[in-house]
C-alpha cells in the first residue's frame, strides 16, 4: 500500500503548471465513441480515473491510441459489446457517462451501477428520469442499468436538482435523438461547457451550455475532431489553498482564473494576496489566516470538491469560521484525521464549526476520499514533524505528479511503500 511522508513547515514557493480537468475529460472520453471517425484529445491528465475509463472504451472494442502521456486517439467504429463490465465501474463512478454515449449512438447500453469516492448518496435517477423522458426504456437487472430504445425523440427535461452528472449524460444522449431537447436546472461547471464545447466540435448542435437552460437539436451523425481540454480547477484551487496553509507563495499557472472565482474569493476574504494574470493565479500568505463562513454551492457558488481544503486553511486560521456543506452528505469524515494533527473542529449535521488553532503537528493519517487525500497532504505540509498519509490511491485517482509537483514548491514529501522507506526519509530529513 502506498503512502505519502512528509515532513511539514517549509512555506511552497514558486511555480506550479496545472494539467486538464478530469471531470472535463472523462465526459469528453465517452462522448468520444460516439463517431465512428477517429477523434484526438490532448491536455488529457495521467491519472487513474482517466486510464481506467481509457481501459473500458477499449475493452468494449474502441480503437485506444495513446499518442504521448497527455493525448490520446480514440476510434469507436469497432466497438461489438454496448456492455461494460463491472470491474471497470468499481474502480470509477463516472464511468456511468458510457450510458448516455453509447445510448445515443447505439440506441442501447447496459452499465453497472457505478462505484468511486464514498462521500454520500450520489444517486443516478435523474440521468434515469432523462433517458426515459428521450424515449428509453430504462431498467435495473442483476446489478447494471439497462437502456434502450427503438428511436430516441427530443423531449423538454426538468431536472429536480442541479446535477453535473446527469446533465452531461443527458446532453451525450439528446444530441443524437430525433428533434428537439431542453434542459431546465442544468448544472453549468466549466466541465459540463467543456463537454458541450467538444459535442459541438463533432458536429453536434448544443446552445446554453453554462446557462441554466441547456437546448440541443439532435443531429444524425457525429464526425471526428481534435480538441483541448480544459485546466483543472480543483487541482488549481488546491495548490492555492496549499500556498495558503504553509504561508507560502505560489504562481498557479495554465488555469483559467475565470473558472476559479469563489476560491479566489474566499482566499482574499481569509487574509490572502491573490494576483490575476491571463492564464495564471499568483497567492501570496505572509501572515496569518482569518476565519470566514462557507457554503458549498453548484457552480458558480463555492465547489465542494474544494471544502476539505479550505477547512484546513480554516483550521490554521484566527478565529471561528463555520464551513456548510450542501452537495454530499458525507464529506466531512476526514475531520476526524485533521483532530489528530491538532485541529479543533466540531461537526454538526452538515456544518462543521471550525476553532482556529496556531499549528498542526505531524501524525499518521488516512485519506477517506480523493480531494480529503489532498486536504491532509496540505495540513502535513504546514504541520511541525513528519506526517504520514495512508491509503493514497484515492488522492492518485485525481491528481497527476503530486508529489513531485509539491516538490518543486520546495516540499519535503515522498511516495513510500514500506516502514523501512519512511524511516529512511526520516533520517534523510533530520
Amino acid at each position: 500500500m502506498e503512502q505519502y511522508v512528509i515532513k511539514g513547515g517549509n512555506p511552497l514557493v514558486g511555480e506550479v503548471e496545472i494539467g486538464g480537468a478530469k471531470n472535463a475529460a472523462l465526459g469528453i472520453l465517452a462522448a468520444a465513441i460516439m463517431t465512428d471517425e477517429t477523434i484526438v484529445i490532448d491536455n488529457l491528465p495521467d491519472v487513474q480515473d482517466i486510464n481506467v475509463l481509457l481501459e473500458a472504451i477499449s475493452v468494449i472494442g474502441a480503437r485506444v491510441d495513446r499518442i504521448n502521456r497527455h493525448k490520446v486517439a480514440i476510434n469507436g467504429s469497432m466497438i461489438g459489446q454496448v456492455s461494460v463490465d463491472y470491474e471497470f465501474i468499481k474502480k470509477i463512478r463516472a464511468s456511468y457517462y458510457l450510458l448516455g454515449a453509447l445510448l445515443g449512438k447505439y440506441k442501447r447500453a447496459e452499465v453497472p451501477l457505478p462505484g468511486g469516492c464514498n462521500i454520500g448518496s450520489r444517486p443516478i435517477d435523474l440521468h434515469l428520469k432523462g433517458f426515459k423522458a428521450l424515449g428509453a426504456n430504462v431498467s435495473i437487472r442483476h446489478g447494471s442499468i439497462i437502456a434502450e430504445a427503438e428511436k430516441l425523440r427530443g423531449k423538454h427535461i426538468y431536472l429536480d436538482t442541479v446535477s453535473v452528472g446527469a446533465t452531461i449524460n443527458i446532453m451525450m444522449a439528446a444530441s443524437m435523438a430525433e428533434g428537439y431537447t431542453i434542459i431546465e436546472n442544468s448544472a453549468r461547471e466549466p466541465h459540463v461547457v467543456d463537454v458541450a464545447n467538444f459535442l459541438n466540435s463533432m458536429g453536434a448542435n448544443i446552445k446554453g451550455a453554462g446557462t441554466d437552460v441547456i437546448r440541443i437539436r439532435g443531429v444524425q451523425k457525429l464526425h471526428s475532431t481534435e480538441y483541448s481540454i480544459i485546466p483543472d480547477q480543483i487541482e488549481a484551487g488546491t495548490f492555492m489553498f496549499a500556498a495558503a496553509a504553509t504561508k507560502g507563495d505560489v504562481m498557479v499557472k495554465n488555469v483559467i482564473p475565470k473558472h476559479l472565482e469563489a476560491t479566489t474569493a474566499k482566499l482574499v476574504e481569509i487574509g490572502c494576496e491573490v494576483e490575476e494574470f491571463d492564464d495564471a493565479v499568483r497567492v501570496v500568505a505572509s501572515k496569518r489566516l482569518n476565519s470566514t463562513h462557507v457554503k458549498t454551492l453548484p457552480y458558480p457558488g463555492y465547489p465542494t470538491d474544494m471544502q476539505p481544503q479550505i477547512v484546513v486553511a480554516l483550521a490554521l486560521a484566527q478565529g471561528t469560521s463555520i464551513v456548510t456543506e450542501s452537495i454530499f452528505e458525507n464529506r466531512f469524515k476526514y475531520v476526524d484525521e485533521l483532530t489528530r494533527m491538532g485541529a479543533t473542529i466540531k461537526v454538526e449535521g452538515n456544518s462543521a464549526i471550525i476553532y482556529g488553532t496556531e499549528g498542526f503537528t505531524g501524525a499518521r493519517v488516512s485519506a477517506p476520499d480523493l480531494r480529503a487525500g489532498a486536504a491532509l497532504v496540505i495540513a502535513g505540509l504546514a504541520a511541525e514533524g513528519i506526517t504520514v498519509v495512508d491509503d493514497i490511491v484515492y488522492v492518485q485517482r485525481g491528481y497527476e505528479c503530486f508529489e513531485e509537483k509539491l516538490r518543486s514548491l520546495g516540499a519535503e514529501i515522498e511516495r513510500v511503500t514500506t516502514e523501512k522507506e519512511i524511516q529512511k526519509f526520516k533520517l534523510r530529513v533530520g
